[in-house]
């Protein structure tokens, strides 16, 4: 059973669609990504599975247990963790502070955890995602790179079994952007499911074990990084071609003729909501 289960899910904004009966899993100890053009409904859907966003329809299951109701603190209590596409952290604060509130305000609601505890889990986050050198900085005059992995400290310090991330990639070079999928791969080793909304293709197809790809709200494919590289459909999506072309696409072509290199950045396609 995966650990997480989303099935038909629909969310509306007045007249416009966002999200159209989308279903994807995502599996302990893998790394699944959900990929699309700017506008597709991947944030929307990540807003769903952690509470924000109420759905108009379908079903998020986590654990075996559909969740629809519960709080997104509930969630988070439960196991559910995430980062956001806009940076969170407080910024008059420490970038070991910001950590230690994530685990304080955790710690509390489970009623569990020491100060000493606290701060020594603290300190292990930030070298286990690799900032613990910025540690006494204040978050808000950090590398934008720093801020996104500060996020990712904050978002494990809530201890998940899930861990939602969006666009955590953006602003790392590509020295660190190899680092990072090192660490999701770790992360997902030990039993977590990990996903993860991403624009950068290069870390989508050498760390994901599962891609499902949204257009216009809908899941237009899903499969291994390499049966993704060779859809026709998903080709379509991101570079604007014939959406009307046959997934099959014309006889002796190519099938990896304009497949979007590792690494290149997804073009921006017309939406309501990424």
């Amino acid at each position: 059973m995966a650990l997480l289960e989303v099935t038909g899910v629909t969310v509306r904004f007045g007249g416009v669609t966002a999200v159209d009966g989308a279903t994807f899993t995502a599996g302990a100890g893998r790394v699944t990504g959900l990929i699309g053009p700017n506008g597709a409904g991947k944030t929307t859907l990540f807003n769903v599975v952690s509470g924000l966003q109420p759905a108009q329809g379908g079903t998020v299951v986590y654990r075996g247990r559909d969740i629809a109701g519960m709080s997104p603190s509930a969630r988070s209590r439960g196991g559910i963790g995430r980062t956001f596409q806009r940076l969170e952290a407080f910024g008059s604060l420490t970038v070991r502070e910001n950590v230690l509130v994530a685990i304080e305000i955790h710690d509390r609601a489970i009623r569990r955890g020491g100060a000493d505890e606290r701060v020594r889990r603290a300190e292990h986050l930030l070298r286990r995602v690799g900032i613990r050198d910025f540690a006494d900085q204040r978050a808000d005059q950090v590398p934008t790179a720093v801020a996104r992995l500060l996020e990712v400290a904050r978002a494990l310090a809530t201890g998940p079994r899930l861990l939602l991330l969006d666009e955590p990639s953006s602003g790392l070079t590509p020295a660190e952007t190899r680092r990072f999928g090192a660490l999701l791969r770790d992360l997902a080793a030990q039993r977590r499911a990990v996903v993860i909304v991403e624009h950068d293709m290069s870390l989508v197809m050498s760390c994901c074990d599962d891609i499902h790809v949204l257009d216009f709200g809908r899941i237009i494919a899903s499969g291994t990084p390499e049966a993704i590289r060779r859809s026709r459909r998903v080709r379509r999506a991101y570079l604007g071609a014939d959406r009307d072309e046959p997934d099959g696409g014309e006889a002796g072509r190519d099938p990896d003729a304009a497949t979007p290199a590792a690494g290149t950045p997804i073009a921006g396609a017309a939406g309501a909501a990424s």
